[in-house]
C-alpha cells in the first residue's frame, strides 16, 4: 500500500494548527508560492478610476473641487464685468473683445487649465469604446468652449482679450451639483432623497437660466443701452414673471433676438421639472415621506403598525392613548403597508391630529421603512393584527414577522403585540406585551357563565372614562351606573400613599377595608419591591410593607385627588353622596374622602363555609341590638380565620356517604395531562379520573357504553352550558378550564355541550330548554365581508333568531365592531330602545369612549366587542400591569397566594346586611373576601314595547264581557294591524280562515257555531310569541322530546341589568344583586408545618392516578 503522507506534502502551519502548536517550521523550506488576489485590476487606469469615479468618498471630493472651479470661473466673469469700463459706440466689436486686466487673465487661464485636465482624464476613464459618445456630450463641449480660448491666447497674446462666455459654466457647475448630491447620498446610504433631488434640480435649473439670461443681454446690450448688471437682472425678474413693466428693453436684434430664445428653453424645461416635482410630491403625499430625526431625537414617539388601518381602529387607538395627560406631547407614526383611506385622511387632516399624528405607507419587513419611522429612537411599536382577514392563522403569521423584523431592526425599542390564536404566541415570547385575542375572548365568555357581565366589568376596568356618561338622563340607574364606569385601575407605592401609607404592618384585608371606608377606595392586589408578581388578594396573612407596589380601584389616581376631612364638608354643607355630585366630576381632581360609615362592631359571627349565603346573627343578639359584624383585625389570627378549603370541596360536607363515594371516584383535582398549544398557562382544575372514549363524546348518537340520544336523557343535575361554534379550536381549551377550576365546588359544575351546527332540531336536542347560558362564537373563520361592519351579521341573526324563539334563554356573544351592539335583541318598535339610542349618540357628540355602554345587552353582559381588547393593549402602554391583572381576574394565569374572581348572591337571608360597606366588613373579616363590584338587576318599565301589544285570550274572556270583548277587539285590531309587514304569512292565512268560517255560521248548530267563533278568536288573538312557541313545541314532540322544560320558561325582557364597580360605602343592597369577589387563594393557607394535611391533599388530588399532582 503506498503511503499516503509521504506522497502529499504538508500544509503550511496556517492551515496545520499541530504544526503552529508543535512550531515545526518545515514549511519554509517549500517552494509554493502565496499568491495575491484583487477584486479589480490592479493597473494604473483601474486605480484612477478607483480614485476619480469608483471611491464614493474620493470621487465626491472631487466633484465638489470640480463645482468649486465652476462657480470659481462664474464669480470672476462677474469681477470682469464690474471693473470693465463702458466704452462709447456701438460698433460690433466691443461683442467680440472686451477689457481683460492680466492678473485676472492669468487666474481665468490657470481655471480653464484644471477644468480642461480634468474633463479629458474624466472622459478617458470613463471610455467605453465610442470616442463620439465622449466628444458630443453637452458639459464636454461647454468646457471645450470655455476652457480651449484661453489655452490658445497663452501662445497668442493678442487673443487674451477676446469675449468667452464664461457664464455657461453655470451650467457645468449645475451637472456638477447634481453629481455631487448623488455621491453624497450613495455615501450616507440615503435612499428616500428622489423629492430632495427633484427640488434641487428645478432651484438650480431656474438660477442657471437667469444667470445666463442676465449676462447674455448685459454683454449683447454693450452695443446699445450698455445695461449692467443689475438692469439686466430687474428685466429678466420682471420678463419670467410675464409683468413686463417695459421700463427697460432690448434694443439690439441681437439681445432680443437672445431673449427669445431664452423663453423659449424656459417654456420647455420649467414645466417638465414642475412637471416631475409635482409627480414626486404627490407620491411623497401618498407614502407619507419621513419621521424627523431632528424631531426624534428632541420628542417622543411610538409606531403603530397595522396592516390595514380603519376609522374605528384608528380612533379608538387616538383616543384611548391621549386620554393619559402624560401622553399628550407624544407623536404617533403609522407605519401601514396600504395607501391612506378616505376617512382616515379627512381624520388626519384635523388639527388636533395633523400636528400628532404622521401617516407613513411602508412595510415592517423592510428596514428602510422602519428607518423613516426611526424605529430606533421610538418609545414603544404596537403591532396590531388584522381581524377582516379570511385566515386568521395568515393574519398572525403576519404579525409574527413584523415583530421579528421590528426586534431585529429596534432590538430596544418595547413591543405591544395583539395575536389572534393562542397556538401563536410562542414566537413571540420576546415581546414586552403580548394579548392573545382568543384567550382572552373564550375567557370571559366562559367567566359570563360564572359570574354575570364579566366582560362588561373587564371593559369598562380598562377604558379610561370620565365618569361623566349618562349624567343628564332622567333614568337613575343610568347616572349611577355611568358614575361607576369611571372607575379604573391604579397604582401606588404604600409609602407614598395618603391612601394606604397608615397601614404598613397591617394586614392586607385590613388595608382594603379601612381604605375603602375611610377614601372609597378599593385595594385589590400588591406587589413586592424584589418580585415581578402580582397577587390579587394575597389575604388576612399579607402583612404590608412600605416598599409593596398598591394596586386599586378608583374613579381617578391619588395623584390627581384632593382630601377634605369631614369637619371642612359640613363648613361648606357638601352632601355625602355618590362621589360628592352626580354630574359634575373634576377631571383633575376629585374629592377623594368618603366619610365613614356607623357600623357596629361587636359582634364576631362568622361566614359558613358550607353556602354561598351570609350568616345571620343569633336569635339572642337580635332581641338585644341590631345585626353585627365581627372587626377586621390589624394581622391576622390563624384560628379565627375561615378559610374556604376548596380542595376538600364545599358540598362534599352536605352528601351522603354514598354520594360522596361516587363524587369522589368520579372527579380529581390536578392539572390537565395534555396542553393543547405551547404557553398555555396550567390551571388546577377538576379532571375525570379516566379519559372518556371518543364514541361517548357524541351526545346525540348512542355507542356500546350508552344508549342516550339527547340531553334530557342523560339526567343532568345541573344546568347545561352550550357553545355554538364553527369549530372547535384551541381556545375553547381557555373557555373549558375556568369552567372546571379547582375552587368551583363539584355540585356547581355545569355540563359543557359544543354544538357545531346549530338548526334547530340539534338545539332541542342537546337542551336548550333548560340551559343555563349559550354562547354564540360564529366567527371563528368566516369573518370577511364585502363591508366591514358586515362581519357581525351572521352572528346578530344567529342571536336574534335564538332571542325569539327562547325569550328567556341567556345568550353570551362576541362582536368585532362595538356599534353592531345596537342589533343585539332588536326591537323596532320598543320606544325604550329608542330612548338609549338617542342617549348613545348624545354621549358619542360628547366625545365619550364609552357611548355604547348604556345597550341594555351589553350592560347586563350579553354581548361584548373583542376590539375593546385593543383597548388592554393600548393602555399598558402606560399601565403596564393592566395585562397581568386582567389574566389574573379572567382565570387565564394563576400566580401562587393570588386570589381568583367569583361572585356571590345576596339573597334574602342576607339584607340584614344591607350596606355595601357592611358586607365589605363582613367579608373581610370572615373569608378575607374583597368584594369589587355589584351585578344588579331591576324590573324596566316598559311602555309601549311589542310584549304590551300580545293579550292573553284567557284573561281577556274572564275580565271583559261579550259587549266589551267585540269593541276590545276592534281596538286590538287596529293597533296591531297598522303595519302588515308584522303578521307573519302564517298569522294572515289564520285570520283569512277564519273569517271564513264565521260567515258560514248559520249551516252549523248554535253549539258549534260558538266553537268555531272561539277558534276563530284564538286564531286572531294569537301573537307571534305564541306562534314561535307553537313552533317548537311541534318540533320537540316530532323528535320524541319533553316539553315540560319550554313551558316553564318565562319572558324576561322586562328586566335590565347594569354593573355598580367600587360603589360608595352607603349603597344599599337589594335583593338578587350579585357582588363579585377577589377570593384568596385557598392553597396559600395550606400549613407547611403539617406533613400529614399535605399527604391527605396529595393523595386526594392524585387517587386512582399514576401521576402524583406536586402543589
Amino acid at each position: 500500500m503506498v503511503d499516503l503522507e509521504s506522497e502529499v506534502p504538508p500544509l503550511p502551519p496556517r492551515y496545520r494548527f499541530r504544526d503552529l502548536l508543535l512550531g515545526d517550521q518545515g514549511w519554509q523550506n517549500d517552494d509554493r508560492v502565496q499568491v495575491e488576489f484583487y477584486m479589480n485590476e490592479n493597473t494604473f487606469k483601474e486605480r484612477l478610476k478607483l480614485f476619480f469615479i469608483k471611491n464614493q468618498r474620493s470621487s465626491l471630493r472631487i466633484r465638489l473641487f470640480n463645482f468649486s472651479l465652476k462657480l470659481l470661473s462664474c464669480l470672476l466673469y462677474i469681477i470682469r464685468v464690474l471693473l470693465e469700463n463702458p466704452s462709447q459706440g456701438n460698433e460690433w466689436s466691443h461683442i467680440f473683445w472686451v477689457n481683460r486686466s492680466l492678473p485676472l487673465w492669468g487666474l481665468q487661464v490657470s481655471v480653464a487649465l484644471i477644468s480642461l485636465f480634468e474633463t479629458i482624464l474624466l472622459g478617458y476613464l470613463s471610455y467605453k469604446g465610442n470616442i463620439w459618445e465622449q466628444i458630443l456630450r453637452i458639459p464636454f463641449i461647454l468646457e471645450i468652449i470655455n476652457a480651449v480660448p484661453f489655452i490658445i491666447s497663452i501662445f497668442w497674446p493678442s487673443l487674451r482679450n477676446l469675449f468667452v462666455p464664461v457664464f455657461l459654466n453655470c451650467w457645468l457647475a449645475k451637472h456638477a451639483l447634481e453629481n455631487m448630491i448623488n455621491d453624497l447620498h450613495r455615501a450616507i446610504q440615503r435612499t428616500q432623497s428622489a423629492m430632495f433631488n427633484q427640488v434641487l434640480i428645478l432651484i438650480s435649473t431656474l438660477l442657471c437660466l437667469i444667470f445666463t439670461c442676465i449676462c447674455g443681454i448685459q454683454h449683447l446690450e454693450r452695443i446699445g443701452k450698455k445695461l449692467n448688471l443689475f438692469d439686466s437682472l430687474y428685466f429678466c425678474i420682471v420678463t419670467f414673471s410675464t409683468v413686463g413693466f417695459g421700463d427697460v428693453t432690448p434694443e439690439t436684434w441681437s439681445s432680443k433676438l437672445f431673449v427669445v430664445a431664452m423663453i423659449c428653453v424656459a417654456l420647455v424645461v420649467l414645466p417638465i421639472q414642475f412637471e416631475q416635482l409635482a409627480y414626486l410630491w404627490m407620491e411623497r403625499q401618498k407614502s407619507g415621506g419621513n419621521y424627523s430625526r431632528h424631531r426624534a431625537q428632541t420628542e417622543k414617539h411610538v409606531v403603530l403598525c397595522v396592516s390595514s388601518l380603519k376609522i374605528d381602529l384608528l380612533m379608538d387607538f387616538l383616543n384611548e392613548f391621549y386620554a393619559h395627560p402624560r401622553l399628550q406631547d407624544y407623536y404617533v407614526v403609522i407605519l401601514c403597508p396600504t395607501e391612506m383611506d378616505v376617512q382616515v385622511r379627512r381624520v388626519l387632516q384635523i388639527p388636533m391630529w395633523s400636528q400628532r399624528v404622521i401617516y407613513l405607507q411602508g412595510s415592517a419587513l423592510k428596514d428602510q421603512d422602519l428607518l423613516r419611522a426611526k424605529m430606533d429612537d421610538a418609545e414603544a411599536c404596537f403591532i396590531l393584527s388584522s381581524r377582516c382577514e379570511v385566515d386568521r392563522t395568515s393574519s398572525d403569521h403576519q404579525t409574527i414577522l413584523r415583530a421579528w423584523a421590528v426586534k431585529d431592526f429596534a432590538p430596544n425599542c418595547p413591543l405591544y403585540v395583539q395575536i389572534l390564536k393562542p397556538e401563536n404566541k410562542f414566537h413571540i415570547k420576546f415581546a414586552d406585551h403580548v394579548v392573545c385575542e382568543e384567550e382572552f375572548k373564550y375567557a370571559m365568555l366562559a367567566l359570563n357563565c360564572i359570574c354575570p357581565a364579566t366582560s362588561t366589568l373587564i371593559t369598562l376596568l380598562v377604558h379610561t372614562s370620565r365618569g361623566q356618561e349618562g349624567q343628564q338622563s332622567p333614568e337613575q340607574w343610568q347616572k349611577i351606573y355611568g358614575r361607576c364606569s369611571g372607575n379604573e385601575v391604579y397604582h401606588i407605592v404604600l409609602e407614598e400613599s395618603t391612601f394606604f401609607a397608615e397601614y404598613e404592618g397591617k394586614s392586607f384585608t385590613y388595608a382594603s377595608f379601612h381604605a375603602h371606608k375611610k377614601f372609597g377606595v378599593c385595594l385589590i392586589g400588591v406587589r413586592r419591591e424584589d418580585n415581578k408578581n402580582i397577587l390579587l388578594n394575597p389575604g388576612p396573612r399579607y402583612i404590608m410593607n412600605a416598599t409593596d407596589i398598591c394596586f386599586y380601584i378608583n374613579i381617578t389616581k391619588e395623584e390627581n385627588s384632593a382630601f377634605k376631612n369631614q369637619d371642612q364638608q359640613k363648613k361648606s354643607n357638601v352632601p355625602r353622596s355618590f362621589y360628592h355630585g352626580p354630574s359634575r366630576l373634576p377631571v383633575h381632581s376629585i374629592i377623594a374622602s368618603m366619610g365613614t360609615v356607623a357600623i357596629d362592631l361587636q359582634d364576631t359571627s362568622c361566614r359558613s363555609t358550607s353556602g354561598p349565603t351570609l350568616s345571620l346573627p343569633t336569635e339572642g343578639s337580635k332581641e338585644i341590638r341590631r345585626p353585627s359584624i365581627a372587626p377586621v383585625l390589624e394581622v391576622a389570627d390563624t384560628s379565627s380565620i375561615q378559610t374556604c378549603d376548596l380542595l376538600s370541596d364545599q358540598s362534599e360536607d352536605e352528601t351522603t356517604a354514598d354520594e360522596e363515594t361516587s363524587s369522589n371516584l368520579e372527579y380529581a383535582k390536578g392539572y390537565p395531562p395534555y396542553s393543547p398549544y405551547i404557553g398555555s398557562s396550567p390551571t388546577f382544575c377538576h379532571l375525570l379520573h379516566e379519559k372518556v372514549p371518543f364514541c361517548c363524546l357524541r351526545l346525540d348518537k348512542s355507542c356500546q357504553h350508552n344508549y342516550y340520544e339527547d340531553a334530557k336523557a342523560y339526567g343532568f343535575k345541573n344546568k347545561l352550558i352550550i357553545v355554538a361554534a364553527e369549530t372547535a379550536g384551541n381556545g375553547l381549551y381557555n373557555f373549558i378550564v375556568p369552567l372546571r377550576a379547582y375552587y368551583r365546588p363539584k355540585k356547581e359544575l355545569n355540563p359543557i355541550v359544543l354544538l357545531l351546527d346549530n338548526p334547530l332540531d340539534d338545539l332541542l336536542r342537546c337542551g336548550v330548554t333548560f340551559a343555563a347560558n349559550m354562547v354564540v362564537v360564529d366567527k371563528e373563520s368566516t369573518m370577511s365581508a364585502e363591508e366591514d361592519y358586515m362581519a357581525d351579521a351572521k352572528t346578530i341573526v344567529n342571536v336574534q333568531t335564538l332571542f325569539r324563539l327562547f325569550s328567556s334563554l341567556s345568550i353570551i356573544t362576541e362582536l368585532t365592531h362595538p356599534a353592531n351592539m345596537r342589533f343585539m335583541q332588536f326591537r323596532a318598535k320598543d320606544c325604550y330602545s329608542l330612548a338609549l339610542s338617542k342617549l348613545e349618540k348624545k354621549e358619542r357628540e360628547k366625545g365619550s369612549n364609552l357611548a355604547f355602554m348604556f345597550r341594555l345587552p351589553f350592560a347586563a353582559g350579553r354581548v361584548f366587542s373583542i376590539s375593546m381588547l385593543d383597548t388592554l393593549l393600548y393602555q399598558s402602554f402606560v399601565k403596564d400591569y393592566m395585562i397581568s391583572i386582567t389574566r389574573l381576574l379572567l382565570g387565564l394565569d394563576t400566580t401562587p397566594g393570588s386570589g381568583f374572581l367569583c361572585s356571590m348572591k345576596i339573597t334574602e337571608d342576607d339584607l340584614w346586611i344591607r350596606t355595601y360597606a357592611r358586607l365589605y366588613q363582613k367579608l373581610c373579616s370572615s373569608t378575607g373576601d374583597v368584594p369589587i363590584g355589584i351585578y344588579r338587576t331591576e324590573s324596566q318599565k316598559l311602555t309601549t314595547s311589542e310584549s304590551q301589544i300580545s293579550i292573553s285570550v284567557e284573561e281577556w274572556e274572564d275580565t271583559k264581557d261579550s259587549k266589551d270583548q267585540s269593541h276590545h277587539r276592534s281596538n286590538h285590531r287596529n293597533s296591531t294591524s297598522s303595519d302588515q309587514s308584522d303578521h307573519p304569512l302564517l298569522r294572515r292565512k289564520s285570520m283569512q280562515w277564519a273569517r271564513r268560517l264565521s260567515r258560514k255560521g248559520p249551516k252549523h248548530s248554535g253549539k258549534t257555531a260558538e266553537k268555531i267563533t272561539q277558534q276563530r278568536l284564538n286564531l286572531y288573538r294569537r301573537s307571534e310569541r305564541q306562534e314561535l312557541a307553537e313552533l317548537v313545541k311541534n318540533r320537540m314532540k316530532h323528535l320524541g322530546l319533553s316539553t315540560v322544560g319550554y313551558d316553564e320558561m318565562n319572558d324576561h325582557q322586562s328586566t335590565l341589568s347594569y354593573i355598580l364597580i367600587n360603589p360608595s360605602p352607603d349603597t344599599r343592597l337589594e335583593l338578587n344583586d350579585v357582588v363579585y369577589l377577589i377570593r384568596p387563594d385557598p392553597l396559600a393557607y395550606l400549613p407547611n408545618s403539617e406533613p400529614s394535611r399535605k399527604n391527605s391533599i396529595c393523595n386526594a388530588v392524585g387517587q386512582d392516578s399514576r401521576e402524583e399532582t406536586q402543589l
